[in-house]
């Protein structure tokens, strides 16, 4: 296991602002924790180094400068930016409907829910409830992502510390699932599954049957890779007691999700805030005691098995019905109808021209996602085009601890405590 490590700072040593440029440092500056003493010699100088942008251990263009005193780090500075795309402004000049496809090249590893999240915002400013049967597609659709994301997260962060069959076996279990979107959307990737008031598409014939089976079969996986990885003493070695992070740690970086559930704080959105009738399922919350990168490996193993638990639950009870809401003028009518009827050719030319007009005000409405707490913040003025459009992501406030976890530590350690972080850079950039 790594030690924690303490560094003393000479006259004249060459650091780092928070814009990455070269400052000289005082005598007496220390930074990281006491458990082990390093003295570096009288005047001797740091080394910079860039990890990034375009490094695989950067889990995307994230650019991290390095403060090294031989194989510690001093400081670390991340530097974003390199994937804007400034999805928030664009948000001002669409429709509502028309902000769903930009909100899957957020969180590219979970785009269904990135959907979900976006029409739920929508819904509560618009005050529209939707039917039982999109309730419970929409929570199928939230635990596929966060399965999908996780096991990418696991599968990539076992390569990062030399650990490659895990990765061969989660990617391909993903791929079942990818499977699934497809043949419910199209896409794989940007799936752009809701709409305001109900979903683009209800699900396939067969596709009940398929997931059923992946859900009973998947385990078997998880299995071999716990028996491969979380008694593993290379494994253990690597994220045990590295990238610690208590509870008043956490919460005062404002995290959400595994790294704030990792380190003790019960604090999950489908619980404390329920919505898509979340509180009447019959499930747990992972909670961590020591806020470590192997506790944040923990939680989110232990967070797949869960969300098995729900979709299993979820298929039970998918009640028939419709899936979108019965008003022309939120849900375009059928193409059939459109063709045929003067009235639904209006309502269909109004909605695709005009958009969804919302009431004056403003509306948050947060979810569970795979990273943390996902919000949307609506301002409307009374037109189909929010005013400002935020969103909280969790990714780009969760990677503001990254300092604070790698001081101290070996640089072998930062590529561990950063892969915990589980960062997707379309969110952390947007």
């Amino acid at each position: 296991m790594s030690e924690t490590r303490s560094v003393e700072l000479s006259v004249g040593t060459t650091g780092i602002d928070e814009h990455g440029r070269p400052v000289t440092i005082p005598l007496g500056v220390r930074t990281g924790s006491a458990e082990v003493e390093h003295e570096p010699e009288l005047g001797s100088e740091h080394m910079l180094i860039n990890i990034g942008p375009q490094h695989p251990a950067t889990h995307g263009v994230l650019r991290l400068v390095v403060e090294l005193d031989g194989e510690v780090v001093v400081r670390v500075v991340p530097h974003i930016g390199y994937l804007h795309s400034g999805f928030e402004k664009l948000g001002e000049y669409r429709h509502y409907n028309q902000l769903i496809p930009l909100t899957d090249r957020m969180d590219y590893l979970a785009p269904m829910s990135n959907n979900v999240g976006l029409a739920l915002a929508a819904e509560k400013l618009m005050g529209i409830d939707i039917t039982e049967r999109c309730k419970v597609l929409r929570v199928i659709a939230c635990e596929m992502s966060r399965i999908i994301s996780h096991l990418v997260w696991l599968g990539t962060t076992a390569i990062d510390m030399g650990a490659f069959t895990p990765f061969l076996w989660l990617f391909q279990e993903r791929e079942h699932v990818y499977n699934l979107q497809e043949a419910w959307t199209g896409a794989r990737l940007t799936t752009t599954l809701t709409r305001v008031g109900g979903l683009m598409a209800d699900i396939p014939d067969g596709f009940e049957d398929e997931l059923r089976a992946w859900c009973r079969k998947f385990p078997k996986t998880l299995d071999e890779v716990d028996k491969l990885l979380t008694r593993n003493a290379l494994w253990c070695g690597r994220t045990q007691g590295i990238g610690i992070l208590t509870a008043e740690e956490a919460i005062n970086f404002s995290l959400s999700g595994p790294m704030l559930r990792a380190s003790g704080v019960p604090y999950d959105v489908r619980k404390d805030l329920p919505y898509l009738d979340y509180e009447t399922y019959d499930f747990e919350v992972p909670i961590g005691e020591n806020g470590d990168v192997y506790d944040r490996y923990l939680v989110r193993f232990e967070e797949i098995r869960q969300s098995i638990r729900i979709l299993e639950q979820a298929l039970d009870r998918l009640p028939d019905g419709p899936i979108n809401v019965d008003d022309p003028r939120v849900i375009l009518p059928d193409k059939r109808d459109a063709m045929n009827d003067m009235e639904a050719m209006i309502f269909h030319f109004k909605q695709v021209m005009e958009g969804i007009e919302a009431p004056v005000g403003e509306a948050y409405f947060p979810i569970e996602g795979p990273k943390g707490e996902l919000g949307y913040y609506f301002v409307s003025d009374g037109t189909a085009k929010p005013v400002r459009w935020r969103v909280r992501p969790a990714a780009f406030i969760n990677l503001a601890s990254l300092p604070k976890m790698a001081e101290g530590h070996l640089l072998s350690d930062l590529i561990a405590i950063n892969a915990s972080v589980d960062i997707v850079m379309g969110e952390v950039d947007r």
